[in-house]
Formats: C-alpha cells, sequence, structure tokens
C-alpha cells in the first residue's frame, strides 16, 4: 500500500477527468485502445526494470537518480536526475493548472476575464465556456504560493493529509461508471446517447482536425492534432510509477513493496483507461466529446458535483507530492557532492530542504505563468520519458553484464525486454515532438559535459565499469601471447620512478619523468607504468606501500598521464626490478620498453653501489627482451609548453628494429618538438660507399613514410676528427677516465694478489683485456667528439646503447657511457629488442 496508493494518486490525475474523453473524440476508439496500449506498453516495461534494480539492494533517497547513478555512473546520473527534477517540477504547475481551469469551469463567475465564442466544425453554436489563460495565470500563482506554504510545513503534514486526497478520486471515478451506466439519450445532456453501438461505430475511427489553444475544434485554429500529439498530451496520464520508488526510505520491505506496488498500479490504471475508451466511444456523440472538456462531470451520478472536488483534491495532491519530492531529489544529488553548484542545496539527514523547495517553487511559478496546460505537457513527457530510458538502459546494462554482484529478487527481468522499453520511451519522445526530444537530449548532454568537466570524479560500482572490465578481459584474451604485427605496436614503458638520487618525500617520482612519457605516445593513446621499489621486508613495509602506492598515482593523475602506478617492495633493487621485469603485465600488456634516468650523481656523490646496480638492470632487460631508453638530462626536459627548436640527431650505429626512429616520430607529434627536424647519421666504411650508403637510408626512411636529413660519416673523417680535437672537452674526459680505470684495476690486482685468487668485481670474478678496454674509450671517444661537432645544438640527441661487456667490471661499463654522455646537455641511450616496431608495409 505504500507504494501502490502515491502510485496509483498520482497516475490517475487530470488528463482523465478533462483530457481523456476529448482524446477519445479526436482519436476514435481504435487509435485510443493502441494509444494507451503503446503508452502503458513503455510504463510496464519500465516497472519491470526498475523493480529489478530496486531489488539489487538497499535504497536510499532520490528514487531513480539512485538507482541510475548507481548502474550508469554519476554523470549520466546526475544528468538525467536533473531533467527528473526538471520534469517533477513541471508537473507541479501542470497539476495545479488543471486544479485551476477545474475550478473556473465549476465555478465561471469566479473568472475576471472573458472568453469569446467558439465554432464547431465551420457552424456557430452557442457559447462554450472556456477558461481564459489570464485567469489560469492568476489563480495558478496564487494557489502555487498557498502549496509553497505547506509545502515548508513540513512532511509529515503532507503525508498525513495524502490518502485522504485518494478517496475522492476513487468516489469521483465510481461517479462516473455509474453515470455511464445509468445514461439515456440526451440525458442528462444533449449528445449523450447513453451506452449505444451505434455511437461506437461512428467513434471507432479517429477526426483528427484543427482546434484553437483551448482544445475547441476550430476551422480556424491555429492547433492541428494527429497520433503524435495525442502521445504526447496523453502520456502524463501514465506518468508516476517512480512515487513508490521516491519513498524508498519510508517503506517497511523496499524490495518486496516496489516491484508488486508499482506493478499493480500500472496494471491498474491501463486496464481502467482500456474500458474507459470502450466506455467514453459508446456514451456520446464526437461533437459532444470534442466540445465537453467535462464530460465526466456531465455524466457522473448522483452527484456531478462530485468530480470537480475529485479533480481539484486529485490534482492538488499531486501538485503537493511534486512540490515536495522535487526538491528531495535535488538535496539528494546535490548531497552525493557530485556538482559544486549544487552545495546550496545539501541538508543534512532528516532536514528538510527549504532552499530546494523555494528553487522548486520558483520553477513551478515560471511555468505557471505559461498558462496553456497543452504546451506544458509536452515538457513534462520528456523529463519523465528520458528517466524512463535511463532506468531501462540501466536494467539492461546490469542485466548484460550479469555481474557476480547482480542478484535482484525479483525473477521476472530479462535485458531484452528492458532494451524494448528503453527503445519504446526513446520512440515516443520523437513521435510526440523531434524538436523537444532534440532539445532535452541537449540539455541532459550538457549537463552530462558539465558534470565530466567541473564534477567531483566518484566510484559508485556502476555498469559501465563493469562492462570496461569485461571489454578488457575480452580484448585482453583476442590479442593472445604471440607476437604483436610492427603495424599494432604501441609502446607500453615501465617508468623507473626513483631509481638514483634522493626526491623530497613529498614527491614520489621526478617531475620530469612524467612529461617524458607523454612524449612516448601518439595523442595520448598507450600505457604507462610507473614503479617504484621500496627496500625491506614486505611485512614490515606493506602500509608504506600501499601509502607510496596511493600518492603516486595521486601524482600521475595531477600530471595528466595515462598509467598506473605500482610499488614492489624487496630487499635490494637488484632483486625487486628482475621480480618486476618478468612478471608485470598480462598476456601482449607487458611493459616493453624500461625508462629510466642516468645516473649523473653516482661519481659526484660516490655511490660505488650504483654501477653494478645499473649494469645489473640493462642485462636484465636484454635477458627479458625489454627495450631501454635512459634520459641523460632530465631536469632539462621540456614539458608541453616549453617549444624547442633545432634538430632531432638519431646516431644509428646497431639495428634495434627501428625503435629509435619510432621514438623520434613520436616526439615530432607533441607540440614542444614539432618544431624540431631529424638528422639521421650513418658510418661508412669508405669515402666512396657514403653515397651508396645515403641513397640507401633516404629509401629507406622515404619507404618508412618518416622525413629526415641523412648525413654519413666515414670512418676516415672519424680518425681526423679525433686527431684534430685532442685539447677539447673530450679528450681530457678521455683522459680521466684511462687514469680512473688503471687505477680502479690497479686496485682490483692488488686485492687478488693479497687474496691469492683471480680478479673480481661486484661479487664475480671478471677477466679484463686491457687492449679491448682501450679499444672501447677510443670508439666512445669518436661517438662523444662527432656529436659534439654535429649535434652540439641539437633538441635532443639519440645514441644506440651499446650491451655491457661480458666479465668486464660494471666500474668500466660506466666509464665508457659517461664518456658517451660527455657535454652532451639533453640525450636518450636507446637499446632496441629482437622485435621491429616499425613496417615498410601498409
Amino acid at each position: 500500500m505504500g507504494v501502490f496508493i502515491p502510485c496509483l494518486q498520482n497516475i490517475l490525475g487530470i488528463i482523465y477527468y478533462i483530457r481523456f474523453s476529448w482524446i477519445v473524440g479526436m482519436a476514435g476508439i481504435g487509435e485510443s485502445l493502441v494509444l494507451v496500449a503503446f503508452c502503458g506498453l513503455c510504463t510496464f516495461l519500465t516497472s519491470i526494470s526498475l523493480s529489478a534494480i530496486a531489488t539489487n539492494g538497499a535504497m536510499k533517497g532520490g528514487g531513480p537518480y539512485y538507482l541510475i547513478g548507481r548502474a550508469l555512473g554519476p554523470e549520466v546520473g546526475v544528468s538525467i536526475g536533473l531533467c527528473f527534477f526538471l520534469g517533477n517540477a513541471v508537473a507541479g504547475a501542470l497539476y495545479v493548472l488543471g486544479a485551476v481551469e477545474t475550478f473556473l469551469n465549476a465555478v465561471p463567475a469566479a473568472g475576471i476575464f472573458r472568453e469569446t465564442v467558439t465554432k464547431v466544425n465551420g457552424t456557430t453554436v452557442e457559447p462554450i465556456q472556456s477558461p481564459s489563460s489570464h485567469d489560469l495565470q492568476v489563480y495558478g500563482i496564487i494557489v502555487t504560493i498557498l502549496l509553497c506554504f505547506i509545502v515548508f510545513g513540513g512532511v509529515k503534514m503532507i503525508n498525513r493529509v495524502a490518502p485522504a486526497f485518494l478517496i475522492p478520486v476513487l468516489f469521483s471515478v465510481l461517479c462516473i461508471f455509474l453515470g455511464i451506466f445509468l445514461a439515456r439519450k440526451n440525458d442528462p445532456a444533449e449528445g449523450i446517447t447513453g451506452l449505444s453501438l451505434e455511437s461506437f461505430k461512428e467513434n471507432w475511427s479517429s477526426d483528427y482536425q484543427m482546434t484553437n489553444s483551448a482544445g475547441i475544434p476550430d476551422p480556424f485554429g491555429k492547433v492541428y492534432w494527429n497520433f503524435n500529439a495525442l502521445v504526447g498530451l496523453f502520456f502524463p496520464a501514465v506518468t508516476g510509477i517512480m512515487a513508490g520508488s521516491n519513498r524508498s526510505a519510508s517503506l517497511k520491505d523496499t524490495q518486496r513493496s516496489i516491484p508488486i506496488g508499482t506493478l499493480a498500479a500500472t496494471l491498474t490504471t491501463t486496464a481502467l483507461y482500456l474500458v474507459s475508451v470502450l466506455l467514453f466511444g459508446a456514451l456520446a456523440t464526437r461533437d459532444k466529446l470534442l466540445t465537453d472538456r467535462l464530460l465526466t462531470a456531465t455524466v457522473a451520478w448522483p452527484f456531478p458535483a462530485i468530480i470537480y472536488v475529485g479533480i481539484i483534491l486529485s490534482t492538488l495532491g499531486a501538485a503537493l507530492q511534486s512540490l515536495t519530492g522535487a526538491p528531495r531529489l535535488l538535496a539528494a544529488i546535490a548531497n552525493d557532492d557530485i556538482l559544486p553548484i549544487l552545495n546550496y542545496f545539501k541538508v543534512a539527514d532528516g532536514s528538510e530542504p527549504y532552499f530546494a523547495t523555494l528553487f522548486t517553487a520558483f520553477l513551478c511559478i515560471g511555468c505557471v505563468i505559461i498558462g496553456n496546460l497543452d504546451l506544458i505537457t509536452p515538457t513534462v513527457t520528456m523529463f519523465f520519458l528520458l528517466c524512463y530510458a535511463g532506468v531501462n538502459l540501466s536494467c539492461f546494462l546490469l542485466d548484460l553484464l550479469d555481474a557476480p554482484s547482480w542478484r535482484p529478487r525479483w525473477r521476472f527481468h530479462h535485458w531484452s525486454l528492458s532494451l524494448l522499453g528503453a527503445s519504446l520511451c526513446v520512440v515516443i519522445m520523437f513521435l510526440i515532438s523531434w524538436s523537444f526530444t532534440i532539445v532535452s537530449l541537449a540539455l541532459a548532454s550538457l549537463i552530462y559535459y558539465y558534470v565530466c568537466l567541473r564534477g567531483k570524479a566518484g566510484d559508485w560500482g556502476d555498469g559501465f565499469k563493469s562492462a570496461y572490465f569485461q571489454l578488457a578481459l575480452r580484448s585482453l584474451r583476442s590479442l593472445g601471447a604471440s607476437q604483436v604485427h610492427p603495424k599494432n605496436w604501441y609502446p607500453i614503458p615501465l617508468i623507473f620512478c626513483r631509481p638514483w638520487g634522493k626526491l623530497p618525500e613529498n614527491v614520489p617520482c621526478h617531475p620530469k619523468l612524467a612529461d617524458f612519457a607523454n612524449c612516448m605516445k601518439k595523442k595520448g593513446r598507450g600505457m604507462s607504468i610507473f614503479v617504484s621499489i621500496l627496500d625491506g621486508d614486505y611485512h614490515e613495509r606493506v602500509e608504506d606501500a600501499k601509502a607510496a602506492c596511493k600518492q603516486l598515482a595521486t601524482y600521475i593523475d595531477y600530471k595528466r598521464c595515462e598509467g598506473v602506478a605500482e610499488i614492489v617492495v624487496a630487499p635490494t633493487m637488484s632483486e625487486g626490478f628482475r621480480g618486476i621485469v618478468q612478471t608485470m603485465g598480462l598476456g601482449n600488456l607487458k611493459p616493453n620498453i624500461v625508462v629510466m634516468r642516468y645516473p649523473e650523481i653516482w661519481r659526484r656523490e660516490n655511490l660505488i653501489e650504483i654501477p653494478a646496480t645499473f649494469v645489473g638492470i640493462i642485462n636484465d632487460c636484454i635477458d627479458a627482451n625489454k627495450a631501454v631508453v635512459i634520459v641523460k638530462g632530465l631536469d632539462e626536459w621540456p614539458n608541453e609548453f616549453q617549444r624547442q627548436y633545432g634538430t632531432i640527431d638519431l646516431y644509428w650505429i646497431v639495428r634495434d628494429g627501428g625503435l629509435m626512429l619510432l621514438l623520434s616520430q613520436l616526439l615530432l607529434t607533441k607540440e614542444s618538438f614539432e618544431s624540431c627536424k631529424i638528422q639521421v647519421f650513418c658510418i661508412a666504411e669508405e669515402d666512396s660507399d657514403a653515397e651508396g650508403l645515403k641513397a640507401d637510408v633516404k629509401k629507406f626512411l622515404y619507404d618508412l613514410r618518416m622525413q629526415a636529413e641523412v648525413i654519413v660519416i666515414t670512418i676516415k673523417s672519424w680518425d681526423t676528427q679525433v686527431e684534430g680535437t685532442q685539447q677539447d672537452e673530450s679528450m681530457e674526459a678521455f683522459t680521466a677516465a684511462q687514469g680512473r680505470i688503471a687505477s680502479y684495476l690497479s686496485e682490483m690486482k692488488t686485492t687478488a694478489e693479497s687474496r691469492g685468487t683471480t680478479l673480481m668485481a661486484d661479487g664475480k670474478p671478471v677477466s679484463v683485456n686491457e687492449q679491448q678496454v682501450e679499444k672501447f674509450l677510443n670508439t666512445t671517444l669518436k661517438l662523444n667528439s662527432t656529436i659534439l661537432r654535429y649535434s652540439r645544438m641539437a633538441a635532443v640527441v639519440l645514441v644506440s646503447l651499446p650491451p655491457p661487456p661480458v666479465n668486464h667490471p660494471a666500474y668500466f661499463y660506466m666509464e665508457y657511457l659517461d664518456l658517451l654522455v660527455e657535454n652532451v646537455p639533453r640525450l636518450l641511450i636507446v637499446r632496441g629488442y629482437r622485435r621491429d616496431v616499425v613496417t615498410l608495409f601498409t
């Protein structure tokens, strides 16, 4: 009863009393039956969807907004919820105007303004009493203000009075049916035929025609009626099925009351409408049906006046429900703290939403000033249909996904019924008025966009998140574990956040690493994995890891980088990274590039443990077939607002699957590097080979759809270049590196002799070929001198990362790299892997 009575009171209202017989006269009995069945099917399917969602857990305040928001997400919930709020506020004006029109028809002397004579089918008849639109406006504003005072008195007062409004309604319906069965020809008024088969036959077909703004037939009228327009006029007569769910907080057993009460009210009123179509169609002539706006009062027995009382009380009761429910809906949206602009309407639990009620009253008065009932009803219809479509789509999505948490107690539901219900809602919207539909959808879309732009994120476990999860699982399975084709290759960088040096405690990652990660994506597509390693025991540092992960995730969102945060606890950095590089990712969504900062501080701060860790990480990447990108000069890496000029230079020494070329192209897609040009440097053994090599590389780059200038350097020019740079900074660095390596080697030999063992470095035996060490140093010197000669003013330089020599101390390898990067301000050291990431073919 707590659901059935409010739903019945909201459904059975003004349209039935003062428009239904007119609709039968205009559409005929046949199309009226189709109209009632069509609209009734829409609300019936919506009731089934509502029953399923409402019985899938406890409900809070907000009614359909709460259900839709928790199923489709806060953005959709707020946009449809605000439209539903507007629909309820406008519906309040509809009920007020209905009550005022009934009162003015019952007491014509109360009218302040006069109405003119109306013609029917081109023939002049006696004047037909029709309330003036100015009377509707004046009395409507007065009644709305009085109702607002009652609403401010509190919901308890309204709940005590509301059941009393239903008794006159039911009694008036009984009087109407008694009058229909007792009516005779021209009794109680002219045009009444009693229940007549002839009238039934004559009224079976439709008779659409022009009317004036009050609905009176007039060949010179400005309003033409058809089936679509009647759908818009009649549909508010079947709305009100959400009245029970709006009171969910007051129900003893929500999961039992809402399905039974809502469906019972829907079926009862639909059956009443279907029977009434047959009875009204057989009761009177078409002229009587079209001209007597209060035919229900004309035929009611024994007290025609009870119809006026019943209409006024039912409409005022429904208006009170609208003016009570709409503010609570707005307050529920505000309390969810999604839109900051609605903070004025927040209320504490158990408090009255006074500000929301005042705002609703202003909206209601604005609609009353319009004064035309037939202009307001399509607006109400659109907002209610939008809400019903949201409920059906919510049930459709939840039913289709069938997540483990989807266990409604109401068993009679299926996703196809919900989809049909949603489709009917959309069809009815366009049948009524495509212009009103576009406006209502545009309004909902604007609210949705505003919520996405200004709203606060909220995770309500909505169906879209479940859909994304299932889609991700299905996509992951479809990707398989086989090698990705070069055309479908995306960089998935593993960002090593804090490998070297110290950052402030509140900075979980170097600020420029996120900027660099964004440079590795084309138009932001792709995912980055930000990883940090905490030293220690997992059981002791598990809470530290959780806090660090949350802090890192917040930082990633702040930098607007698409990625996820992962924290690993391990005894040492080497062990932690080795675990990460083996297990991170799923299937083909494993990280394929390891990105880290070059350890420039290791010699400056005498961090002797860094070389072994650094070389170990590179060797782990090579063993795991991961590409490596090491950033030198990270502090100077530009952000998205710092435009760079010059060139992007590639020192393409070894085959890397095209990764270095691809990285240079990805850099060009960013605003900070879009003004740069690419230069590719190649090495030829002889001068005679230079032109041929340059032509081959140009052809290769052309086939790859890459624009770059090719510069060929011969080995002969290398030697000349080094001889001519004996006094430059490269030579100074070379001499210093030679001295440090000799000193380190001498210490190793001394230690080995004292212990009587072979040479040891980093806890393992090594073999050192001094000639090979000298060769490595000379090659690195040549490359560094070439970079300083040709690329000193480059925006960024990319150079291939040489693999660590086998059985060489890690200290030596760090000396080679230090010499390579010496005096180069911004450098990317890149090592590809055994897969092509670019292709020549379409």
